[in-house]
């Protein structure tokens, strides 16, 4: 089998999901998010885009519902012993084939989470869900539970993050020795994620963000490619991958003689993220984090230009994004906690003077100071 953990580590997180499900009292839990059952038992695959779901009955067993298509992606990626498969047909509806299992497994009455906020729940999922199991037993939103699991990485799980971080910097030392004033777009995207791919990484869970020119002061990737003018700015936010485990990084790389309004625009970038280290350890929430983040913006008058989040925590993902649940914005109360990888982000787009600055990195936290997982300096880059 093709697992990057081994038994100890596996079983150390199923004991974790057996204490969470007795707590809250759970018959079974059906896991529709590919983190979860990547997390819980190796398997990986992008099969979630159809039908699959992964029951963990609170004795401990667990059976995979999924597609043939992924079988064998099961079989060899996971250590999931009992595998079912629902068949491809006209009008097919795998929840009937799952409610049917459901009974087999005498879990008919019982207390069932289920996991709807994920890319590998739609909303046509859901609607038959509701059809076939409404009546069936108690059913209860379980979004969270592995969710919030995985937001304490495990030392074999700081291993993939920190190579995950080496890989963004490699990524980062490729762009820097082509981006200038003529370069590609095109060259400079291929350049980093290749360095990453020739590191033994991994695709990443969305695309990597590259803009310029008024292109800067979008913060998702879009379709097109120009090339970079003698005088411009290029934003870039990427990740390093290993083993599915991200570590981003952001900056906004200044083509030619940095603007005033660069400059400044940065100040306040370093400024935050300086602060931010100061409350990015036990004793403080996420949302104290955002908090430091919009005061010293407004002060500074960037209210219009900021964003309403600043980071958020990172793990292992799957498309169509690396982003995990938990994220710094106002009032979040999730604990800051030993063993985290958060990645912080200052984004200002400042649409009256065109003028974009970004700058982020990830971080380990621990008893004390967060430690950053990059070897670069938050430095202003120019070129």
């Amino acid at each position: 089998m093709a697992l990057h953990f081994d038994a100890a580590e596996f079983e150390a997180r199923h004991a974790r999901l057996m204490e969470k499900m007795a707590e809250e009292k759970l018959d079974a839990v059906l896991l529709f998010a590919q983190e979860s059952m990547y997390w819980l038992t190796g398997y990986d695959t992008f099969g979630y885009c159809f039908f699959q779901t992964l029951i963990v009955k609170a004795d401990g067993t667990m059976t995979l519902l999924t597609r043939s298509a992924d079988l064998r992606q099961a079989r060899q990626t996971s250590n999931i012993e009992n595998i079912v498969i629902w068949v491809d047909r006209l009008n097919a509806d795998p929840t009937l084939d799952l409610k049917n299992l459901l009974s087999e497994m005498d879990l008919l009455g019982c207390r069932i989470g289920i996991e709807f906020d994920t890319h590998g729940m739609t909303g046509r999922i859901a609607r038959l869900l509701d059809n076939q199991l409404a009546s069936f037993g108690q059913i209860i939103d379980a979004s969270a539970i592995v969710s919030n699991l995985r937001l304490i990485k495990s030392p074999a799980e700081v291993a993939y993050a920190r190579r995950a971080g080496e890989l963004a910097d490699d990524a980062l030392d490729a762009a820097l020795k082509i981006v200038a004033a003529g370069a590609d777009e095109a060259e400079i995207l291929a350049a980093m994620q290749g360095a990453v791919f020739a590191g033994g990484g991994d695709y990443p869970a969305n695309e990597f963000i590259i803009g310029s020119g008024p292109d800067a002061l979008l913060c998702r990737y879009k379709a097109g490619r120009r090339k970079l003018d003698t005088k411009d700015q290029l934003t870039l936010e990427w990740a390093g991958v290993s083993a599915h485990y991200h570590a981003a990084m952001m900056r906004t790389i200044v083509i030619g003689e940095p603007e005033f309004r660069h400059k400044e625009l940065y100040n306040a970038c370093a400024e935050n993220i300086r602060a931010i280290e100061e409350v990015l350890r036990p004793g403080y929430t996420f949302g104290d984090v955002f908090d430091v983040h919009a005061r010293i913006m407004d002060e500074r008058g960037l209210t219009r230009h900021r964003l309403n989040a600043c980071g958020y925590s990172l793990g292992a993902r799957f498309s169509p994004s690396w982003m995990e649940h938990q994220m710094f914005y106002a009032g979040n109360t999730q604990e800051i906690l030993p063993n985290m990888t958060l990645f912080v982000h200052m984004i200002i787009m400042d649409s009256d003077s065109g003028v974009a600055m970004t700058l982020g990195q990830t971080y380990l936290t621990t008893e004390g100071a967060p430690e950053s997982l990059s070897r670069h300096s938050l430095d202003l880059l120019t070129a």
